[in-house]
């Protein structure tokens, strides 16, 4: 018992060492990943210093205000959404595809440059370009027969002026 008693100091001595030990790596381990989190999500070179030191001076709790105000995106979250964003700006303003040919004609096109389909036709009262499967124009309110799509021939072009002069607007 007496040499148990001598060995107490020693004993002690390890474990306080082994738990500091082990509250340094901690605290280490919550302020990297606290500044490497913070990185990702703030270009801000400050931000991430006072999230950093938020947490080394308050450890659990400076660890649970972090994650309460935080940013919810990191940057790449953010360019990713605003890459989708743009990719479905792009399809709404992308120019019309020729069904029969597949080249992309201007939405003002009333021909296809490339095969002589015709896309669009002129409203008879306002000239505006229309659909062919519209049976309204939007512009002015007369109503116009459907057509289909059909190549068109250079006599044809040659024939149709206000088809055009529309076509060049």
């Amino acid at each position: 018992m007496e040499i148990l008693l001598e060995y107490i100091p020693t004993i002690l001595t390890v474990l306080s060492t082994v738990c500091g030990a082990v509250t340094i790596a901690l605290l280490g381990g919550m302020a990297i990943w606290t500044f490497r989190d913070m990185r990702a999500r703030s270009r801000d070179p400050l931000a991430q210093i006072l999230a950093t030191v938020l947490v080394l001076a308050l450890p659990i709790i400076g660890l649970v205000v972090y994650l309460m105000l935080r940013p919810r995106e990191t940057l790449e979250e953010a360019y990713e959404h605003s890459l989708e964003q743009e990719a479905l700006l792009q399809t709404i303003e992308e120019p019309e595809q020729c069904p029969n040919c597949g080249q992309r004609a201007d939405n003002s096109f009333l021909y296809c440059p490339g095969c002589h389909t015709r896309l669009k036709r002129a409203c008879p009262a306002c000239g505006n370009a229309l659909r062919l499967h519209w049976s309204l124009c939007p512009y002015c309110g007369s109503g116009v027969a459907r057509q289909d799509l059909e190549p068109v021939s250079a006599s044809d072009e040659q024939s149709r002026p206000e088809d055009l002069a529309v076509a060049e607007v």
